[in-house]
């Protein structure tokens, strides 16, 4: 679950999110959301997440399944997510993201496509971070454990 939603997700959510943010609000949080949404739970739900996502990697060791079937179930929720939101738009007549009002159908593919791209290289990230963090530890680790040979 780490390795193949939490991770990539969670580090989309508040890339994307903030990058969308500071270009122009309107397109992901319209002002309107600040009279019922405080500012404290915006944060909870758009910046804690990175710290806390990187928090778990560096002291839970994940085992990640094989590059192919990782990158399957990612596009797999990422796929499963899209068409949430269409269905949701289907239902509703309104985008739960306001940015995809002002992409037309080709576009809103093209969106969806890199987004899907995005939490792939993400989920490769994700995968080199936990590497990076446990191999090296492990090694690390079987040094003091070998007598020294000097």
């Amino acid at each position: 679950m780490m390795a193949v939603l939490a991770f990539p997700t969670g580090v989309f959510v508040v890339t994307m999110f903030w990058s969308i943010y500071i270009y122009d609000r309107e397109l992901v949080y319209p002002k309107l959301l600040d009279n019922f949404i405080p500012p404290w739970l915006n944060h909870g739900m758009h910046t804690t997440v990175l710290p806390f996502i990187l928090i778990e990697m560096r002291t839970t060791h994940h085992n990640y399944p094989s590059r192919t079937c990782g990158l399957i179930a990612v596009c797999a929720f990422s796929v499963a997510y899209i068409l949430w939101v269409c269905w949701i738009y289907h239902v509703t007549g309104v985008w739960v993201y306001p940015l995809l009002d002002y992409l037309g159908s080709g576009s809103k593919i093209i969106f969806f496509a890199t987004v899907t791209a995005i939490l792939n290289i993400f989920y490769l990230l994700g995968e080199v971070l936990n590497n990076c963090i446990w191999d090296t530890q492990k090694c690390m680790e079987e040094e003091k454990g070998k007598p020294k040979l000097d």
